[in-house]
């Protein structure tokens, strides 16, 4: 039994639509991971609000008296809590608590973490590094008398945190800073090759101290 010429056209009309509708859903995801790929800035100094919550294992909300709204610290620091399978900080001077908090609950929670550091400015009171390796955060530094002077974090191999923005109260409250996101392919590739370079640099074993009791030149 042959289909009639109406049947024909209504099948035919079906997988149109079908087709088109594929066609649609294909379309949109590519439209948003287009704007996925977008970079997007966040701008300091930032508000003095509450990150705690954000630390926290289970979702809740603390009873301090600082607001709980979103600011570029915030930001910042749910940017850094999405890291799944690595976190490579590489950053000049880290005593930010809510930016160090961040990366121990991203270590805590088997993450792999690598951070670079300028030794000078680890040593300063407020500097999160020695919380780092009392959890087991492997941290490697510089050993001559120019400062590692980078500010820069990759998430997953795959997003790229950079910008003026040191991890200190100073910078984040005070100073004009800004932090742009990148999910560029080939800049993320960039920045991955220097921190590797940098790591394999500032690997304990090839540490020769020639410059100790050196001072590093004003900023």
């Amino acid at each position: 039994m042959s289909l009639s010429a109406w049947a024909w056209r209504g099948l035919a009309a079906a997988a149109t639509t079908l087709l088109a509708a594929e066609g649609l859903y294909y379309l949109l995801r590519y439209v948003r991971w287009l704007r996925e790929q977008q970079p997007k800035v966040l701008f300091f100094p930032a508000p003095v609000t509450c990150v705690r919550p954000l630390l926290l294992a289970s979702p809740g909300r603390c009873d301090c008296s600082l607001p709980h709204r979103e600011s570029s610290l915030s930001s910042l620091a749910r940017l850094l809590l999405a890291a799944r399978r690595s976190l490579d900080v590489c950053v000049f001077s880290i005593s930010s608590a809510d930016l160090g908090g961040s990366v121990l609950a991203v270590h805590g929670r088997g993450v792999r973490v690598r951070v670079i550091t300028d030794s000078d400015y680890m040593a300063l009171a407020g500097s999160q590094v020695g919380t780092f390796r009392k959890a087991g955060i492997e941290v490697r530094h510089d050993q001559d008398t120019n400062y590692m002077h980078h500010k820069f974090a990759l998430i997953d191999g795959s997003i790229l945190i950079t910008g003026s923005l040191n991890w200190s109260a100073q910078a984040i409250f005070r100073n004009k800073e800004n932090v742009i996101i990148i999910k560029n392919i080939d800049i993320v590739k960039a920045f991955t090759g220097e921190f590797e370079r940098l790591w394999n640099e500032y690997d304990p074993t090839k540490y020769s101290f020639l410059h100790k009791g050196k001072r590093k030149p004003p900023i």
